[in-house]
């Protein structure tokens, strides 16, 4: 009996050696992040995949914060490789990162993106300021009356926001806590509408925490709405609900122009052109991040960062662009493309 039982145990230990390596065993690369950047990234996928040698790498569209979370975990392959974002990583990302053993980090910036408010074709086109934006989405707005209380937003129509909007309800479908384009869409359209006042103005110089909760905080009575990471959902509510306004990636907007219009922000459309020259005021970077550690143990990850970063998909005119990316400048291409050949790591995050 105590032969057995010393038989049996040695089994189990034989098997918790096994069962674990062959569970570890992967062979396709593993990506996580940004729902923006996840078009881009299939199309990059689905190439590489097809042109044989290693399996088409498994996308997962998380959304830039959630992709941290999961990227930055640890190193090993029940880990992601490469976590896309639609902002750069924050400190406090990097330094999870770092604690968990992700220590070495390539930065790679591929292009650039707009943030679109945009609503059904069956309804009329629109044209916002900033200070409009902030007015119709912010949880606290300065008091109507006049002078520098905050009260809680009034605005029920766009009208009501600015007579020269349409008499309808004010609904806008947007990106979740754990989107890049959220935080991107805060800082670039909330904080800016906020600074039209002087109030806010004069705020944001005496107390940047006070005055960041003012912008960053947005209605919660169904004015604004968090539609989840599926931005593909987002244009088909637009087109069920003509009243409604949706905001997500220019790519998206991109794809869809039979379908959803683009708004003028601060008298611009959102448009290729704008986008790549600055016009347009919400325009942002996209990146994504590679855990160093893992190339040369998961199959392709060198590769795939060539294709990525190769004039055919990234390029002016690379077939990304006909996805709706902007390409960066051709110096500052070159420049990535070559950090990525020699996986420069991050040294810390801005």
């Amino acid at each position: 009996m105590k032969r057995l039982t010393v038989v049996s145990l040695a089994l189990v230990f034989c098997l918790a050696a096994v069962i674990p390596a062959r569970a570890q065993q992967r062979d396709a690369i593993s990506i996580v992040g940004s729902s923006t950047v996840y078009p881009f990234a299939t199309v990059v996928a689905e190439r590489f995949g097809k042109a044989g040698g290693f399996k088409t790498p498994k996308i997962e569209s998380t959304g830039t914060g959630g992709g941290f979370k999961l990227f930055c975990a640890g190193v090993g392959v029940q880990h992601p490789d490469i976590s896309n974002a639609s902002r750069a990583i924050k400190a406090s990302e990097f330094e999870t990162c770092q604690k968990n053993g992700v220590t070495e980090i390539v930065e790679v910036k591929i292009g650039f993106d707009g943030i679109v408010l945009a609503n059904s074709k069956k309804a009329p086109p629109l044209s916002f300021t900033s200070k409009d934006i902030f007015l119709a989405l912010a949880k606290e707005v300065p008091d109507p009356k006049g002078g520098e209380a905050l009260v809680a937003n009034p605005y029920k129509t766009w009208k009501e926001v600015n007579p020269a909007l349409p008499d309808v309800k004010i609904e806008v479908l947007g990106p979740p806590p754990t989107s890049g384009t959220r935080d991107a869409f805060l800082e670039l359209a909330m904080e800016r509408g906020a600074l039209a006042f002087e109030s806010l103005k004069k705020l944001s110089k005496e107390d940047a925490k006070k005055f960041q909760k003012v912008f960053a905080s947005l209605r919660e009575d169904g004015g604004w709405v968090d539609a989840g990471e599926n931005d593909n959902l987002i244009v088909q509510k637009l087109v069920a609900n003509p009243n409604a306004v949706g905001i997500f990636g220019f790519s998206f907007l991109d794809q869809n122009t039979d379908k959803i219009q683009g708004a003028k922000v601060d008298g611009h459309v959102p448009s290729f052109e704008n986008i790549a020259d600055g016009k347009y005021p919400l325009s942002r970077p996209l990146f994504f991040y590679v855990k160093k550690a893992h190339v040369g143990v998961i199959p392709g990850i060198q590769e795939y960062l060539a294709e990525f970063t190769s004039e055919k998909a990234w390029g002016k005119d690379g077939y990304l662009s006909e996805k709706g990316l902007i390409p960066l400048p051709e110096a500052e291409r070159k420049k990535v493309a070559e950090n990525v050949k020699n996986l420069v790591v991050l040294k810390e995050a801005k």
